[in-house]
């Protein structure tokens, strides 16, 4: 026999499966299972269970709470397969916002249901401090990890259906891209200028490089010749203090192409740092960064953002985060018909998809021009 049933109550059946013997003992194992309904119902449910483990596609079902696999994902995974400060927003948002509702839950009990009504509650009273609930992009990050983490739970043969898979994350309205016109970033630039933001925001307008990729740039991996600048490290804030990281996908690991005004910038830029390591003597770290502290350092990513905040704010261009650079260039580019393509490698995306969706506000202006070409074409055509 692999299986059998027997009745425990009215409409209450207890399924019996013999899955195969355990590797590790060599003993029969035996899986248990209570199912509610009729007969039938549990005569469909036998069956079903016998034809997975003829197929060596049963999972059986696993009795560890979910606020215990939860941990234990945080800490025998996520620490280790993701950088620091990605592991502690993780460790963050499971650990606020989720284990502390569902901890009495098992794990192979866990329903979308209960995911579901979990993102009510956080939506309506899921902050800390009891003053109302969190925002919608947040708890759509708590799906995100959560979905993640229970699709590892599939994946080790704990269960086998991924309940968030069934859950509607909360719409998130997307916000408008704030980004420099021409003339304002001529006007950054310009208001920048003799200051230590001035080679970081030329660099940032003329590449497209993320707030840690400045920071974490090297000498060795800018080719003056070659108008070539390699991304290779990036500085993130962690807990624990500054540290360098490794680009998180392959794309990010990437070459940019720099124009001539980048590069001239980055040569003087480079005469006055080595002044600076000169008059510092030995009190300089050279850890041959090219916008470190003015001791050699690894800058503070957060303080680097709180000065070009001044800045911007100084000149009446608040509306402006250091982030919004990236976007003012990634923006030029595809309004100067530049091809998705280039853009999306310089903004090292892992597809030409993620960046026209991000910058769609730059895409009329390119159906304009495609609806202008066609015009002329057709007018040359009838003028022949």
């Amino acid at each position: 026999m692999k299986g059998h049933i027997q009745k425990r109550g009215a409409n209450s059946w207890r399924i019996k499966v013999d899955t195969g013997r355990d590797p590790l003992t060599g003993k029969r194992a035996t899986t248990y299972v209570t199912v509610r309904g009729t007969k039938k119902y549990a005569q469909r449910e036998l069956a079903r269970m016998i034809h997975e483990v003829e197929t060596g596609h049963f999972v059986e079902l696993s009795k560890m709470a979910l606020s215990e696999y939860l941990e234990h994902w945080i800490e025998d995974y996520a620490q280790t397969a993701v950088s620091r400060s990605t592991f502690e927003r993780y460790s963050e948002l499971l650990r606020l916002h989720v284990i502390p509702h569902l901890s009495a839950v098992p794990l192979s009990k866990l329903k979308p249901l209960h995911i579901q009504k979990l993102y009510g509650g956080l939506l309506t009273n899921g902050r800390r401090d009891g003053t109302g609930g969190l925002a919608p992009q947040t708890v759509k990050h708590v799906h995100r990890v959560l979905h993640q983490a229970l699709q590892h739970a599939v994946r080790w043969q704990m269960i086998s259906l991924n309940p968030a898979a069934s859950v509607d994350p909360p719409k998130v309205e997307r916000r408008q891209i704030d980004v420099l016109s021409n003339e304002e970033a001529r006007e950054l630039v310009e208001a920048s200028r003799g200051t230590r933001l001035y080679a970081p925001i030329v660099l940032a307008l003329n590449s497209g490089l993320r707030r840690g990729e400045i920071l974490g740039l090297r000498w060795q991996d800018l080719d003056f010749e070659g108008r070539q600048l390699s991304v290779t490290q990036s500085v993130e804030q962690t807990s624990a203090g500054l540290r360098l990281k490794e680009p998180k996908t392959k794309r990010s690991r990437r070459s940019i192409t720099l124009p001539d005004v980048a590069i001239e910038t980055l040569r003087k830029h480079k005469i006055q740092q080595s002044q600076n390591r000169l008059r510092l003597g030995r009190d300089y770290q050279d850890n041959d960064l090219v916008f470190p502290q003015l001791d050699g350092n690894l800058q503070n990513p957060r303080v680097f953002s709180k000065d070009f905040k001044r800045l911007a704010t100084r000149i009446g261009l608040d509306h402006v985060t250091l982030h919004g650079l990236r976007h003012t260039h990634l923006t030029m580019l595809l309004r100067a018909n530049v091809h998705p393509k280039i853009a999306s490698e310089r903004a090292g995306h892992s597809s030409v998809a993620i960046t026209l969706d991000i910058y769609s506000h730059a895409v009329p202006n390119m159906q304009e021009d495609a609806a202008r070409v066609m015009d002329e074409l057709f007018k040359n055509a009838e003028g022949e």
